[in-house]
């Protein structure tokens, strides 16, 4: 008969107990395994199922016990565990206290428990919303943007200038001689992109196709070599090529060419300005999502299992390993788990977090929330029936749509609850980096 000791707490959230098994229900359990294995074994010289059991247990003796005692040892800690209605993270790690002889074996089971915590209260909880309306002005520069993504380059009989395209020969020195990575032929470029040190980009302005000449350069301080970081060397240059940018007009071929059938210019401008609308949309609901969590965060400083963080960690090691191979990569991919460390344990504690203020607020995603997301997303396709279609036949495409509703069950409670002030913010700031 399996017996269990006190838990002990060895930390917040670390425990241990101590089992004990019979040495003789280990011995009739490995008995048992044993009389199974001969009824099928295959060894040489004996019938199947005809194997003495003093030979099956010379053979497999140690095998047998060893399961037994997994078995008998995992059912105690499961009885002790459910005696005591403990919430386990993770699984246990259980050790022999002492030798294995004896009537009675003594095991410790070292285990942690998922954290108590009362949620705070969000009532005195600031939130800023950021507020922007699509405008004409908007709509214009974005239409800019889409035409310098398609401009194209025509010779200039001129003097370089920024927004120029150029191509040239450079070799770089210092003392003298010629230093590594300091050496391109026909190298293009667009002046005032930033792809060279500004003192290089300098020295381009103002020449011509044909140009030769050589300058100074003082590399930055902080220059990732950092043989060169500080010091000054020359270039020599020589300018091949300038071209000038030219930018399409806002004519029927280049509507056609952004997928307008029409050919219409307001037509195009309808359509940027649905999208833009849509975007702005996203990326201000993305920033309110994002400062609700991290309040959440803030307010909830709980502690999180080690086992939790080990389990996260690895799957984002994983999900890591898969997207590298998708983008081409072959071959075993090293990887560290101190790497994604820092990124695991606040997405448990979220994970811990969300999950209690759906339990106490009832916030679970519902059948036609879920439904109203995916047609949201369909909506954006070409052929909205087929994309629904897709979602719904894969389990695991709709467990992603659930979470998403989830916390946007959870955004719209803590919102409804919190201290929210509107602020206006501009179109520039909205699109950030990403551009449109």
């Amino acid at each position: 008969m399996s017996t269990t000791e006190t838990v002990q707490e060895v930390s917040p959230l670390e425990r241990t107990i101590e089992l004990t098994v019979a040495a003789k229900e280990v011995e009739a359990a490995t008995d048992a395994r044993l009389a199974r294995m001969g009824k099928t074994l295959k060894i040489a010289g004996f019938r199947p199922g005809k194997v003495p059991a003093k030979v099956v247990k010379q053979h497999h003796g140690l095998q047998a016990r060893e399961e037994a005692l997994n078995e008998l040892v995992g059912r105690a800690y499961g009885e002790a565990i459910t005696a005591q209605k403990l919430k386990v993270a993770g699984y246990p790690r259980i050790e022999p206290k002492g030798d294995e002889t004896g009537d009675t074996l003594t095991f410790v089971a070292t285990f942690e428990l998922f954290p108590e915590f009362t949620l705070a209260d969000v009532s005195s909880a600031e939130i800023e919303r950021p507020v922007h309306e699509v405008t004409d002005a908007d709509v214009d520069k974005t239409l800019d943007i889409l035409r310098k993504q398609r401009v194209r380059y025509e010779n200039a009989d001129r003097a370089a200038q920024k927004e120029d395209r150029v191509v040239i020969d450079f070799l770089g020195k210092k003392d003298g001689v010629p230093f590594a990575g300091g050496e391109a032929k026909d190298y293009p470029m667009v002046v005032g992109k930033g792809t060279l040190l500004p003192e290089f980009e300098a020295a381009i302005e103002g020449c011509t196709a044909g140009t030769a000449k050589t300058f100074d350069l003082t590399f930055p301080a902080e220059y990732g070599n950092t043989e060169l970081a500080g010091q000054t060397v020359q270039f020599d240059l020589n300018v091949k090529q300038v071209q000038g940018p030219v930018i399409p007009e806002l004519d029927e071929e280049f509507v056609k060419a952004m997928g307008v059938e029409s050919g219409k210019a307001d037509d195009l401008r309808a359509e940027v300005e649905k999208n833009l609308k849509g975007e702005v949309k996203k990326r201000i609901h993305q920033r309110v999502r994002e400062a609700v969590m991290e309040k959440l965060d803030e307010l909830n400083p709980i502690t999180v299992p080690k086992a939790m963080i080990e389990q996260e960690t690895y799957r984002l090691m994983q999900n890591t390993r898969e997207e590298m191979k998708q983008r081409g990569m072959k071959g075993d991919i090293p990887m560290q788990p101190e790497w994604f460390t820092d990124r695991a344990s606040p997405r448990v504690r979220m994970g811990l977090i969300l999950a209690q203020l759906v339990e106490n607020e009832k916030l679970v995603a519902t059948e036609d929330q879920i439904n109203a997301r995916i047609a949201e997303m369909a909506e954006t396709y070409q052929h909205p029936a087929e994309v629904i279609e897709w979602y719904k036949q894969d389990p695991q495409r709709l467990s992603g749509i659930e979470s998403e509703v989830l916390e946007e069950n959870v955004v719209a409670w803590v919102l409804a609850r919190a201290k929210v002030t509107e602020k206006a913010i501009d179109f520039d700031e909205i699109m950030g980096q990403q551009g449109v």
